[in-house]
């Protein structure tokens, strides 16, 4: 995670592909209750990403997590995100609409990643956070847990900030 957070800079590396491969390691480093951690499939989904953001997200399919291989689908309503998503990553949505989207969500045991500053007081786990040098986060470990996800050592040590 710590060399990714600086390959952004150093390998011209775009920011939506940054991004997405950050939601990628944040993923492998997450665990997820039973049954969730037992399925061959986990589910990736995105909403209110620029069209570079949803490619860069689409990339990701079929890669590993764990045993399971990424899907990929895209959300239009918070609705869809509770029966759906596994990891939900949302854009550059007013904290409004991120409270919309959390909210839908319930307890369920969703990975929830956003990019916009309000992130973390709407309630989202991780919060992804753009520097000239490449790419912070934040995570809300409080959220995480009342999710069921168990977020390892090496998210919690190399976060800007923890909640």
């Amino acid at each position: 995670l710590q060399a990714l957070a600086h390959t952004a800079g150093a390998s011209g590396m775009d920011e939506d592909r940054l991004r997405a491969a950050f939601v990628l390691r944040l993923a492998q480093y997450t665990q997820w209750p039973a049954p969730i951690a037992d399925s061959p499939t986990l589910t990736l989904c995105a909403a209110g990403l620029q069209p570079a953001g949803l490619e860069a997200v689409r990339a990701l399919a079929n890669r590993p997590v764990g045993s399971a291989q990424i899907r990929v689908k895209v959300l239009a309503e918070p609705r869809d995100a509770a029966r759906n998503c596994q990891v939900l990553l949302l854009g550059q949505p007013d904290a409004a609409t991120l409270r919309q989207w959390v909210m839908a969500l319930g307890d369920a045991a969703v990975l929830v990643v956003a990019t916009s500053p309000e992130a973390m007081r709407a309630g989202v786990c991780i919060a992804l956070i753009s520097e000239p040098q490449g790419m912070a986060f934040s995570v809300n470990h409080s959220e995480s847990k009342r999710r069921g996800l168990s977020l390892a050592a090496p998210v919690l040590k190399l976060a800007r900030e923890v909640r």
